[in-house]
Parts: C-alpha cells; structure tokens; sequence
C-alpha cells in the first residue's frame, strides 16, 4: 500500500488553528502518513512544523499568482488537501484544482467583518465550503452555518489543542509578583486585541471593580490594532487594566489568575476557554457561538455587551471562594470529556481513508 500524503494549509494561523496543525500533523506522522505543512515562514518558528517529522513549505497568506503556484506545486502529489481557516480553504480550493486533490476544510471559527466587507466574506464562505469534500466545524453552530453555505458533508470535528505548558513556578506567584498583584485578585484575558473581542466592555466592566477591595487587576496578553484606543481609555479613566503584549507565557499568566475573562462576541472552541478549563480557572465568558456546547456548567455565563453582568459575575466569584473552587473541579472534569489529541486525529485520519477508498480524486 503506498503511503498516504496529505498537505496541510494554514493562513494568518491562529493560536487555536496553528496547535491544531501541529498536533494533528505529529499525530499523523507517527502514524505513518506523509505529512506537509504550507503556512508562512514564521510559523513554523514559533511552533515548530519540522520538529513533528513533517516537511514545511513557506507560503505567503497572500492569494497572489506566485503564492497560489507555490501552494499548487506542494499539492501535485497529495492525496488529500486539508485547509484550516476561511482564507486557507479558498486559497487551497484554487491550488488543488487542476489535480482534483479532495479537499478537507477544518472551520476553526468564525470570521468577523464590518460593513461591505461582510458580503465578501459570505461568498468566501460558501465557495470555502462547496469546494470541499468534507467540512470539519468545530462548533455545532458553525456545523449548521457551513450547510447554509451550501457544503455537500459537514461535520462535528471539534478540535481538541494540546495541554498547556507551564512553569513549574506558575501558581507559585512569579507572574503575579511580575505584575504587582500579590496582594489583590489577577483577572485574565488573552487574546487579539480586535473589536470582536469584546475589550471595550471588558474595560468598562473595570471600572465597576474600582470600587471593590482590593481592586482587581485586569492583565490582558495579546497584540492587535486596538490596542493605543484601549490604553488611552485606560490611561484617561484610571482603569485596573494592563495590556501584556503579546506574551510567549500567556499559559502561565492564566494558570497564575485567580479568574479567566473570555468577553469576545462569538468564539467556536476558545483557546483560553479550553486552558483555562484544564488549569481549574474559573472562568467568566460571553454566552456566544460555541462556548456553552464547550464549557457546559463549568463556568459563568454572561451576555455579550453587558459590563455591568460580567463586573457583577467576577465580583460574586471573587466574595464566594467556596464557588471558585466547585468552578474549578467542574472545569476540570468538563476538560475530561473533550476527545483528546489521539481522537481528534483518528477522526481526521478516518475522513481521509474515507476520502481515498471513495475515490474522489480520478
């Protein structure tokens, strides 16, 4: 039997997406498959594509003719295309076109769009999705999006990322120590600094904390457009808020943290849901896309846009340490019934011989 070979497409490559691919890619090499991942250059030096025994190929996110050829030469002999995210789907589409490659998309999350852009995006959807074989989402709601797109097989394939790394240290208080909050509670947020992302309601909602004793501090890791209009606020209303950057020990921060904040508009299989979960963090989120199907009761649920529910929650959290502790075995034991890494994999694997023995590609 000859070897199977799958290329494995990333874009931008979020934190959630890029986990994904590198676990999935170690899994499938360990399993025998011929593995090559294309994504540009600079992820591979941050999660280390070519350590899992995988080839890496660098290719632009930019849907040039150059960067479609690069992608289309890497493809030529692939038995199957996997696609993570909108724009690697569509990219991927065009690329294994001459060679009728069946096309697998992993629909991560959502994207987000304002204006005329909204309707760009709506075509890339569904011409993302009635390109693939198989759509894997990871959400139930984006399962039910991808069929209104028109896709011919969508899936539940939730995307279980690897556990945490951190610091032996990390509960210890060296982060809280780093960031003055030894004698007062460290609330969390990690994340792109972008509107969706539901910060100017996180910033609002520190302003109610200014009368709790101690005043909470709010640390946020994570880098994006927004961040000189949120630090103005800060700076202008005296807000608990330090924006992190963006931060290589965003794990250790959470683990350190006496409560997670996940504010955002819509989240399919959050990163800081699913670590936090894990860490035992009690966590506050958004009731929005898929974090209620992830976090079942093992969290605070709150509306999306209301400051005044989500300073009310973390505020009860903080008076009640009976009920962070019951938030933390419970999330815990929610994390105990995600599939694991080797599931995640064995389900790709599954669609790709599926794909094969089907005969999709002439």
């Amino acid at each position: 039997m000859t070897q199977l070979r799958t290329v494995q497409v990333l874009g931008g490559g979020s934190a959630g997406s890029s986990a994904h691919v590198r676990s999935l890619a170690a899994g499938l090499v360990a399993r025998g498959v011929r593995v090559t991942v294309c994504a540009p250059a600079e992820l591979d030096h941050d999660y280390d594509f070519l350590g899992t025994g995988a080839h890496f190929a660098p290719v632009p996110r930019r849907g040039d003719p150059v960067a479609v050829a690069a992608l289309r030469a890497q493809c030529a002999d692939a038995d199957v295309v996997h696609a993570h995210g909108l724009h690697a789907a569509v990219r991927a589409g065009v690329a294994r076109a001459p060679y009728r490659t069946p096309l697998v998309v992993t629909w991560h999350t959502r994207p987000h769009a304002e204006g005329a852009r909204r309707h760009l995006l709506r075509l890339m959807e569904r011409r993302a999705v009635r390109e693939a074989a198989v759509v894997l989402a990871t959400s139930s709601e984006l399962v039910d999006r991808a069929r209104r797109r028109g896709a011919r097989d969508a899936r539940l394939g939730p995307v279980t990322i690897p556990a945490p790394r951190i610091g032996a240290d990390a509960q210890g208080g060296k982060a809280r120590a780093e960031l003055g909050a030894m004698d007062r509670p460290l609330l969390t947020a990690v994340g792109a600094l972008e509107p969706h992302r539901g910060y100017d309601t996180l910033l609002d909602a520190s302003r109610l904390w200014l009368s709790h004793d101690p005043v909470p501090l709010v640390a946020v890791a994570g880098e994006g457009r927004l961040r000189a209009a949120l630090q103005r606020r800060i700076d202008a209303e005296g807000l608990p808020v330090r924006l992190l950057g963006r931060r290589e020990d965003a794990a250790s921060l959470l683990a350190a943290a006496d409560i997670a904040l996940l504010p955002s508009r819509w989240e399919a299989r959050a990163t800081l849901a699913q670590e936090a979960l894990r860490l035992g963090v009690p966590l506050v989120a958004t009731a929005v896309g898929g974090v209620p199907e992830l976090v079942g009761h093992a969290a605070e649920l709150v509306p999306y846009g209301d400051a005044a529910a989500l300073a009310a929650a973390v505020t009860g959290l903080l008076a009640e340490p009976e009920r962070r502790a019951a938030l933390s075995a419970a999330g815990r034991a929610q994390a105990g019934t995600w599939p694991t890494e080797d599931e995640t994999i064995a389900q790709v694997l599954s669609v790709y011989d599926e794909l094969c023995v089907r005969g999709t590609r002439p």
